[in-house]
């Protein structure tokens, strides 16, 4: 059974408690109700997927208690600081490059080099954020697919039994999610929109492009193309190549010199928080071994696995 806490200093404190140990708490936005896990550990992460059922790895927005905080992790333009000054907090959600030092799994922000932030108004969430201390990815608190949940009465009906607590913070007053609005380009283009309308946006910063570009995209709620390896894969592997690296699920096959393995016990939830890191790492490794491709062992296509099928076979396509 989900724990329901009371959005006062106790039940605030806990919820930050929780999330600071990898746990999994619903809390109440100005916008819709989120499903938080702190957003630098990836097997939290991971279980925000699990939980919603989520059949693609598609970035996730991170919540910060502050601007200063959010462009700690991503690089600001002159655009971003514009914009965070007069909509933040608020239903606005910006798309900015990694810092190299980002804190941020790999996994929140689906392996590419960006990363969606915003500092939402509502004061509770505010509040657990500036508790937990570490930015926070929270994608709406439902099965995916259903309908957002603007209340914590919602959040039950969709997550009982597979998330920690819920924050009850009350209904949201803006009810549809934030604009997702991507600054990483030359030109700002509207992802999503949302709660902020691109009228406002436009009065600040002039003209931006709407809809998502072609290619890889950048907000949550829209077909990724995702981080994909510079050498090629081989799917469900069976044996191993003397110029193949290996990703191994489970006990590794025979024969493999340079391997990195997601879940050795083949644990997919374990799997999925590692499955960014390892392919980049075999990447950049590779080369250094005079390899010439990646192996990747067959991971069931059930659960999670789900997920991390279609992030393989991504990596895999023609390109």
């Amino acid at each position: 059974m989900i724990e329901t806490l009371r959005a006062d200093q106790a039940g605030i404190a806990r919820s930050a408690e929780w999330l600071r140990a990898g746990k999994l708490v619903a809390f109440g936005t100005e916008t819709v109700y989120g499903l938080g896990a702190d957003a630098t550990n990836e097997r939290a992460v991971a279980g925000i997927f699990a939980a919603k059922g989520r059949p693609r790895f598609n970035p996730l927005i991170c919540h910060y208690p502050d601007a200063s905080a959010a462009f700690a992790d991503v690089v600001a333009n002159d655009q971003a600081r514009l914009l965070a000054t007069a909509l933040w907090p608020g239903p606005l959600t910006l798309v900015l490059p990694r810092r190299p030092d980002c804190r941020v799994a790999l996994l929140t922000g689906a392996g590419l080099d960006t990363l969606a932030v915003r500092v939402p108004s509502h004061a509770v969430a505010l509040a657990l954020l500036r508790a937990v201390g570490r930015p926070v990815a929270a994608p709406s608190a439902n099965r995916s697919g259903h309908v957002s949940p603007t209340t914590a009465a919602h959040v039950r009906a969709e997550l009982n039994g597979r998330i920690d607590a819920i924050l009850d913070s009350g209904p949201c007053p803006v009810g549809v999610e934030s604009t997702v609005l991507d600054l990483s380009g030359d030109t700002p283009r509207l992802l999503r929109p949302g709660g902020a309308t691109a009228e406002t946006i436009e009065a600040l910063i002039g003209p931006v492009l709407r809809g998502p570009p072609p290619g890889a995209l950048r907000s949550p709620g829209l077909l990724s193309s995702h981080y994909a390896p510079s050498l090629p894969v081989r799917l469900a592997a069976q044996s191993v190549g003397a110029d193949e690296a290996l990703l191994a699920f489970g006990p590794p096959l025979p024969g493999a010199g340079l391997v990195f393995n997601l879940s050795p016990s083949a644990d997919p939830t374990e799997a999925a928080s590692r499955l960014f890191a390892g392919l980049r790492w075999l990447d950049a490794e590779a080369e250094g071994h005079g390899l010439r491709g990646i192996a990747i062992m067959a991971v069931p296509d059930a659960g999670l696995g789900l997920a991390i099928n279609d992030r393989l076979r991504r990596a895999a396509a023609p390109r």
